[in-house]
Order: C-alpha cells, then sequence, then structure tokens
C-alpha cells in the first residue's frame, strides 16, 4: 500500500492558512538536488551535558525531510528544502553519510568525540526518515562513545526506540523542538500542532528507556514584540526545567531562512531577528533554573541572524559561548556597548503592532 502523502498525512494540524503559505514558499526553492549518500553539515564543538563538558560531533543527516515541514510547517523553517526529493533515502546513503561525518572527525580531531549529536532537521526517531534498521546500525557504530542526542518531535518519542542506544551503554537524550511553554504562541506564531501535555509526555516516555530530554526553544517567533519574546522564554524555560526528566534547555534565537514566512516578513520591514541583549537577558535570569540553560546563536552580528549595533555583537556571543559551558550569568556583566540603551527602548516601547521598532 503506498503511503499517504505528507498534506493528506497531517491535515488538520496546525493553520491551514499557515501550511499553504508555507507550501508555496518552498515550492519557490527550483530543482536543486542533494546526493543522497553526503550528509547536509558536519562539524566539532564543546557542549554542556549533565555528565560535564564534552568535546562534541554534530552530524546533520541528509533524509528525505521533516513530514511536518512537508505538510507546511513551522514558520521559520526552511531546512526541508536541503533535503533530498521523494521523502527517504535508503538505508545505504544514510551509512555512507555517517562514513564520510567519521572521516571528518578522524581528519580534524586529535581524538574521538565523547558526544555524538544527530540532526535530521526533522526526526530521527520517525521511520520515515531514518528506517528502524539504520537507528540500530548508528547504535552500533557509535556504541564506543559515551553520550548521543537524537532529534525529534514528541509524536515518535518511544521507549522502544530509544532503547537501541541505552542497551549499548550509550547515555541518551532525546532533542524536542518545544520552542515555546505557551500553547497559543506556538500554535499561532510557530505553527506546531502538538502541545506541552505531549511535550511532557515525550519526557515520561524517554524516561522509561533511561533517557533524557533536551528542549529546544525558540527566541522571537513572528508576531512577537522584543518584550513578549523575552518574557516567554524566561517563562518557557522555567516550566520546561520543572519537568522530570528534561535536563537541559537551549534557548535559540530565530535566524531568517530562505523559503519561509519569516523571510517573507523580514524582506518587507516585518520581521527583525531578535537582540543579542535579549539572548544575554534570559540566560542571566533563568541560570538559577533546575537544568543546564544554552543558546547557540546562528549567524549571530548578520542582518539575519541575531544581532545587536554589528559592533558589539563577537563580544556578546562570546560571553554566551562562555556561559553555555560555565554557567555563569556574571559573564555578561563583563560587556557592554551604548546600543544597550536602543536595546533597552525597544524592549519597553516595541509592540506586536508596531514592529520591528528598530533594525
Amino acid at each position: 500500500m503506498s503511503e499517504p502523502s505528507a498534506e493528506v498525512y497531517e491535515r488538520g494540524r496546525g493553520m491551514d492558512a499557515h501550511n499553504q503559505v508555507m507550501r508555496e514558499l518552498r515550492a519557490e526553492k527550483g530543482n536543486k538536488d542533494y546526493a543522497p549518500d553526503e550528509p547536509t553539515r558536519v562539524w566539532l564543538d564543546e557542549d554542556n551535558t549533565p555528565d560535564g563538558v564534552y568535546q562534541s560531533l554534530t552530524i546533520i543527516l541528509n533524509t528525505g525531510g521533516c513530514r511536518w515541514a512537508r505538510a507546511g510547517g513551522c514558520t521559520m523553517c526552511g531546512y526541508v528544502a536541503e533535503s533530498v526529493e521523494g521523502g527517504s533515502v535508503a538505508h545505504e546513503d544514510l551509512m555512507a553519510q555517517i562514513d564520510e561525518c567519521l572521516a571528518h572527525e578522524r581528519e580534524e580531531a586529535d581524538e574521538q568525540a565523547g558526544l555524538i549529536k544527530i540532526y535530521t532537521s526533522g526526526s530521527f526517531l520517525d521511520e520515515r526518515e531514518v528506517p528502524a534498521e539504520t537507528r540500530a546500525a548508528i547504535a552500533e557504530a557509535f556504541a564506543d562513545r559515551e553520550r548521543i542526542v537524537v532529534e525529534s518531535l514528541p509524536d515518535f518519542v518511544d521507549r522502544g526506540k530509544l532503547a537501541d542506544f541505552t542497551e549499548v551503554g550509550l547515555e541518551t537524550d532525546v532533542a524536542v523542538g518545544l520552542e515555546t511553554a505557551t500553547d497559543r504562541v506556538r500554535h499561532d506564531c510557530v505553527n506546531k500542532y502538538f502541545d506541552f501535555a505531549d511535550f511532557e509526555a515525550a519526557c515520561a516516555e524517554a524516561r522509561e528507556a533511561d533517557a533524557g530530554v533536551k528542549a529546544y526553544l525558540l527566541m522571537k517567533p513572528p508576531f512577537l514584540s522584543e518584550s513578549e519574546a523575552v518574557e516567554d522564554m524566561k517563562k518557557s524555560v522555567r516550566e520546561c526545567a520543572e519537568v522530570e526528566g528534561c535536563h537541559t534547555v537551549s534557548m535559540n534565537p530565530t535566524n531568517v531562512q530562505r523559503y519561509t514566512m519569516v523571510d517573507q516578513l523580514h524582506f518587507r520591514g516585518g520581521y527583525r531577528p531578535p537582540w543579542l541583549w535579549s539572548v544575554a537577558e534570559v540566560l542571566e535570569d533563568t541560570a538559577d533554573a533546575d537544568a543546564i540553560v544554552v543558546s547557540d546563536p546562528v549567524g549571530h552580528g548578520s542582518d539575519r541572524g541575531p544581532h545587536n549595533c554589528g559592533e558589539c555583537d563577537d563580544l556578546v556571543q562570546e560571553a554566551i559561548k562562555d556561559f553555555d559551558l560555565r554557567q555563569d550569568p556574571s559573564v555578561f556583566s563583563e560587556v557592554s556597548c551604548e546600543c544597550e540603551a536602543t536595546w533597552d527602548a525597544v524592549v519597553e516601547r516595541e509592540t506586536s503592532y508596531n514592529l520591528p521598532l528598530a533594525e
């Protein structure tokens, strides 16, 4: 029996108008092909975990793309535009991508990374993106490491799937793109269909597999003012930290990706990515939350990424990275700039009907 299209599978979820706009925007990307045996990205870094700071190998697998994105999807996410056409990638090709990532690690690192992070810009645990055979093979390939993070929407978090990793001795975490603890913001601004209660259920399912959860939050989705975005993130970080099993919260500011609703708003002067000062404000305020709280601003200092005035962006970004590793809010007292006064004015005066108040 043939599988239904993503549009049929997800019908009735999200906002129909948002989904229609997103499908039309993604149709503009043309026919650029992506090789099924080459990963989208791979890089080495450092990450804070409940067991301390690890050298990490981050892998973005090129799959057939997030099924929710193919139905329309999130207002800010353009990653599906980089996925392989056709909706699926063969096991052999996915394992060839893993081999290429391991080759990159051997070339660039002095020793193996203790932490492996695998993303698909969708759901690693969705067997339409990553078949069960591939999931088990990947678990075996990294059985000699210490910790692994895999990405998934709450729908696909299942103790049996996670057992592939825990049973080979890997400390295992699921990265869930929650975006916000506020259901209305997640539904209306981000166009994600699930509720906070579904995230809580996914955390409970992960606990049954002796796995943890890393919540991903989105600072300043479209239609929120700067102050609304800051307050939503403060509230969301604390609510996530109170959920049993959620040990890490990654609060990431929106960057403007092509073929998205955010891109259209930005092009027409209706959206500005968040200020880096806002990121610092949230991290400093929630440093006492009962979780590791981190942020990884993508494209910082650019017009399409989180930015301040251009003069202080790198310094604030360095402070954020320092906070991620040390969880010490005092790092933010060591950076300052005249543009902080402008940011203060924006936070005080910008509303959802006059944004963006300043570039």
